[in-house]
């Protein structure tokens, strides 16, 4: 997956083997390079009752022999060839007969091209690609060119984004079209120039530059380091950046000079659905013969193809804690609480950081977990500040307690406690009669079928039917009924 915000922090020395008297010998304190190769003579050393492969020198080797990197390229190729699955940014486009085929037109199939295979790389980094098709024929219809999509707004492609997550992807897309279209419409070439566009990192550039435009540059996704580090039995850690640099170092001398987009999407393919990380198919792998993995895994009851690459301790999630207030506003004195002209307050979420820009039910962040009279309070508070409610004097019609939900982030364990208050006209329309100044936050209120028509986040959505199966199960018709019956 490309990350082009997050950069690696520092980077380790790499440790020496010394070789002496058939032992093997590691610095204390140091990380060692795990690797072998076929003309390589090895060393095993037992840690934790589990066997390492080290290689003299301990480094990452090239794939220096010719014969066998033409192998892996052409076994490859041609699996690719007939294995491939048939996904909708991997339509080519159609051969003339014509020689002399304008010029002009071709560029700017290349140019759609170029767009469909950007589009399709961010919606699948951290995205499984059955979710991603329905997603991408959506947006190519709405968007099918660059220009297209740099004419849209943010709210636009963040409604037709939601569900896909990781919603800073869906920003940049935007971002980076206004800025190709802006500095001239042509769509940059090569890995250096599509680098300086906003959101674009080394993967989405080398993904770009060699399917799109046949430039002989590497890709390097999860897929290919699984890919890369079992071929050659790499031990390092493949968070690091020092091995990050040499897993594109190979992956560059993978490269298939004259088919350089299909070499990079073999290796890709390869890793997505024969080089499994739990569950690898190696007896249906075109290049099992040139993996050391592989060759290790049967030459030894200790070592798996599934040891490669080495599992790193991601790092524990994080708590947090929050609540949720659905505040519903009556459509008029006689609706009730299942009129769908009923109006939703939304609120937007800041131009930065987690779900920039998009807009969710009022929401405060606590310190903790927190009972319901903390949280009351501290809902309350946000209230009268962002929009001069007071919940002792507006005239709520409801006010209850309907549960909680967890809402995982990818760092991030989110439970939210969700509350709904019904408010009547009068004073819904006090609330939101108010002029927005420079300091507030943006809100807006929709009705019934709006919210459900808008791209809301997943962890929205679960609160709005948190929200609906509560009003079917508990509410009267009339929420004024119960008003009588349960004092708030």
């Amino acid at each position: 997956m490309d990350n082009d915000e997050e950069e690696e922090k520092g980077k380790r020395r790499k440790g020496r083997v010394v070789v002496r008297r058939g032992r093997v010998r590691k610095p204390p304190n140091r990380t060692t390079t795990i690797t072998t190769e076929t003309t390589t003579t090895t060393t095993t050393t037992k840690n934790k009752n589990k066997t390492s492969i080290v290689g003299l020198g301990g480094d990452i080797e090239d794939f220096s022999d010719e014969l066998i990197l033409k192998k892996i390229r052409d076994s490859l190729l041609q699996w690719y060839d007939q294995n491939q699955r048939v996904l909708p940014w991997r339509r080519r486009r159609s051969k003339t007969t014509d020689a002399d085929e304008d010029e002009e037109e071709d560029e700017k199939e290349t140019s759609r091209r170029a767009y469909a295979v950007w589009v399709s790389e961010v919606m699948l980094q951290q995205t499984r690609v059955s979710t991603v098709i329905d997603y991408y024929n959506r947006w190519m219809e709405k968007w099918p060119t660059l220009h297209h999509l740099a004419q849209a707004t943010q709210e636009e492609v963040n409604e037709m984004w939601a569900g896909l997550g990781y919603y800073r992807r869906a920003r940049f897309l935007l971002e980076g079209a206004k800025m190709v279209v802006e500095g001239g419409g042509e769509f940059p070439r090569t890995v250096p120039a599509l680098r300086k566009v906003r959101g674009i990192g080394d993967y989405t550039a080398g993904a770009i530059a060699s399917i799109a435009f046949n430039e002989a540059v590497p890709v390097v996704d999860g897929n290919v380091v699984r890919v890369i580090a079992r071929l050659k039995a790499i031990s390092a850690n493949t968070k690091e950046s020092e091995t990050i640099k040499n897993l594109w170092k190979l992956a560059g001398q993978l490269v298939d000079p004259h088919r350089p987009g299909d070499m990079n999407q073999s290796l890709m393919e390869l890793g997505a659905i024969i080089c499994t990380p739990t569950s690898p198919s190696c007896s249906a792998c075109p290049i099992s013969e040139q993996c050391h993995a592989f060759s290790l895994s049967r030459n030894s009851q200790r070592v798996q193809v599934t040891d490669y690459p080495v599992k790193v301790v991601k790092p524990k999630q994080r708590h947090d804690f929050c609540a949720v207030c659905v505040v519903e506003i009556l459509e008029d004195q006689k609706a009730t609480c299942s009129s769908r002209n009923n109006g939703f307050l939304l609120v937007k979420r800041p131009d930065e950081g987690l779900l920039a820009g998009l807009w969710e039910f009022p929401s405060v962040l606590l310190d903790g977990e927190a009972d319901l009279a903390m949280r009351r309070k501290a809902t309350d508070q946000f209230l009268k500040k962002s929009f001069n409610l007071d919940t002792d004097s507006c005239g709520i019609i409801l006010r209850e307690d309907v549960g909680e939900c967890v809402h995982i982030f990818t760092h991030i364990r989110l439970r939210m406690y969700v509350e709904l208050l019904i408010l009547n006209p009068k004073g819904g329309s006090k609330i939101l009669s108010g002029k927005e100044e420079k300091d507030t936050i943006a809100w807006k209120c929709v009705d019934n079928k709006s919210i459900q028509d808008m791209g809301l986040t997943s962890g929205v959505r679960k609160v709005y039917n948190m929200i609906q199966q509560f009003k079917e199960k508990s509410l009267p018709e009339n929420p004024r009924s119960r008003k009588r019956k349960k004092k708030l």
